[in-house]
């Protein structure tokens, strides 16, 4: 048996400094070296291994098998999803019914920027929304490289974008796991967290017509940014705090595509402001000429995806437009259908649940810690995306071999991806296990009433360990309510915040820098990728940090859900 010491060293401070190592490590490798996402994640594993044992006094064996459960949680939560996510994506490539889409988007506007938003911002917050974990990222990078963006700025843009929605993605995950770990109502929590990253939401599209056009797209494209982060920062406030939580980006992201539609449709058209066919020698927002630019991603074959040509004179019937988006209406169908009651009672049948051999732990007080392995294998997010793929190969008239091939594919295109992700979600493992994690988040209580601006910054290093803001809470959700009562603050709105918080660190997690790089032909340049969007990061975490503080005193308390 290993019993936890939260402070092996002695000292608070000292302790901190050693468990804070393997993630120092792993954002200087990334970001200051420019290293290999996959071997960051392995010399961060190793860091985090040698703290465990030689300064947490955990066994060997034990602190090896605990970096062996965070990989096995990892092939569930995170590869069998972006496998069978990245998997429909490709099949509409490969029948062409893809371009029908990359046309259904760009006829909504003319002005790249604004297909943007609508791609990035709003079409992947849906499907954050429904199927959560890496799919928005990979196929919002791979639609923003086919209509012209450069592949390493269309990753960048997707990261940043799926900032938005992912505090309720996976319809409320998120919200859901922060209320088993925290004791708090699940409905006061989404409304305080619907009263925190809506604010930031709406800053977002600005975000992205900064980096597809930098000045000039802010001085062009500012309208349109107005309406589609305002949209649906309202459009989530409202659902978290009136209607359901669970339903909130859904409707977010509906609405904000509405709004946008009917703008381009009725005045920036009209207006032929900032269109894709830029004038006679002016460079696309990218920098590419404006004769057609190449487009980034991967074929089915996973390999580089070919320059595309801009097909305006296309014209598209409406048979072909409803078999483009009929694998994401069967994704929204079958994920819809899971939530009825029924249905999901006898998905749920068929979870297993069972104890990691080979881990015996318990806190310093004494109580067993957790290292169960949850077999979700019917009710999985992976599984209901594998449903919709077959729903789809047989909408678009795939057979089973070369649906298979398809897959087999999409599997070899991550290559090292795939490694980086067992990596990290085994260091995740190894620092919580080992009480690492739980070091850190009782040596930044010693904050105090700071503790209110620390208290994101918390929710922010544990999204950037476990690449999902569900873990994040699972993490740290009960640390932060037992920090409020300690300081007799209000639980719901640090818990809010560390949620809040972890939407920050999405972006730059290595998991979801290795599904970017993946889905755009870059695998190993996650170290570049991290380097377009730390900066971003860190401006939007301090900006929430600020909130949180606010809220915490009499300036913003009026805010905080009693």
């Amino acid at each position: 048996m290993y019993q936890q010491d939260f402070d092996p060293a002695g000292s608070l401070g000292l302790s901190a400094l050693v468990a804070f190592l393997p993630l120092l490590t792993l954002l200087i490798l990334l970001g200051g070296f420019r290293m290999k996402a996959h071997w960051a994640g392995l010399v961060s594993l190793l860091v985090a291994l040698a703290g465990a044992v030689f300064v947490y006094d955990m066994p060997v064996p034990q602190a090896l098998d605990a970096g062996l459960l965070g990989s096995g949680v990892s092939v569930l939560i995170i590869l069998w999803l972006t496998f069978n996510a990245i998997w429909i994506y490709n099949m509409t490539v490969h029948t062409g019914h893809f371009e029908v889409l990359r046309r259904s988007f760009a006829s909504v506007s003319e002005d790249r920027r604004i297909q943007a938003i609508i791609i990035a911002f709003c079409f992947g917050a849906l499907l954050e929304a429904l199927a959560g974990g890496g799919s928005p990222i990979a196929i919002c990078a791979v639609m923003l490289g086919v209509i012209g963006f450069d592949p390493l700025k269309a990753a960048a843009m997707a990261l940043v974008a799926n900032t938005a929605p992912v505090a309720f993605g996976g319809l409320g995950n998120p919200i859901t796991v922060l209320a088993t770990t925290t004791g708090l109502p699940a409905e006061d929590l989404g409304a305080m967290a619907g009263r925190q990253t809506p604010l930031l939401a709406m800053l977002v599209p600005f975000i992205l017509v900064f980096m597809a056009d930098g000045r000039r797209g802010l001085r062009e494209a500012w309208a349109g940014a107005l309406i589609g982060g305002v949209s649906f920062g309202v459009a989530q406030f409202v659902f978290a705090n009136y209607v359901d939580y669970k339903l909130c980006d859904i409707f977010a992201a509906l609405v904000a595509a509405a709004a946008l539609i009917l703008y381009s449709r009725f005045f920036l058209n009209s207006k032929s402001v900032g269109t894709t066919k830029a004038p006679a020698g002016q460079a696309h927002p990218d920098g590419e000429s404006s004769e057609g630019g190449a487009a980034g991603g991967v074929t089915a074959d996973g390999g580089a995806a070919v320059a595309v040509t801009a097909t305006a004179e296309v014209v598209d019937t409406r048979r072909q437009q409803f078999l483009a988006f009929a694998p994401y209406a069967v994704i929204i169908a079958v994920f819809t259908l899971a939530q009825i009651p029924a249905i999901k009672d006898l998905l749920a049948e068929g979870t297993v649940v069972f104890a990691w051999p080979g881990l015996d732990i318990v806190s310093p007080s004494g109580e067993a810690v957790a290292t169960n392995y949850t077999l979700n294998w019917a009710s999985a997010t992976g599984t209901l995306l594998m449903l919709s793929g077959l729903i789809t190969a047989a909408v678009l008239r795939i057979g089973p071999a070369q649906a298979a091939r398809i897959y087999v594919n999409t599997m070899r295109q991550f290559g090292w991806a795939i490694f980086t992700i067992l990596c990290v979600f085994a260091l995740s493992y190894v620092m919580n296990l080992s009480g690492q994690i739980s070091t850190l988040g009782v040596w930044l209580a010693g904050a105090g009433g700071f503790f209110a601006f620390l208290s994101p910054i918390v929710g922010w290093f544990g999204v950037t360990i476990t690449g999902t803001d569900a873990g994040s809470n699972a993490l740290f959700g009960g640390l932060q309510a037992e920090v409020a009562q300690q300081l007799g603050a209000h639980p719901v709105l640090f818990g809010a915040a560390n949620t809040s918080g972890g939407v920050m660190a999405k972006m730059i997690s290595p998991q979801s820098l290795a599904v970017g790089t993946a889905a755009v032909g870059l695998v190993g340049a996650e170290g570049t990728l991290f380097r377009r969007v730390f900066g971003w990061s860190v401006l939007l975490l301090l900006l929430l940090c600020g909130i949180v503080y606010l809220q915490s005193t009499p300036v913003l308390d009026w805010m905080v859900v009693s």
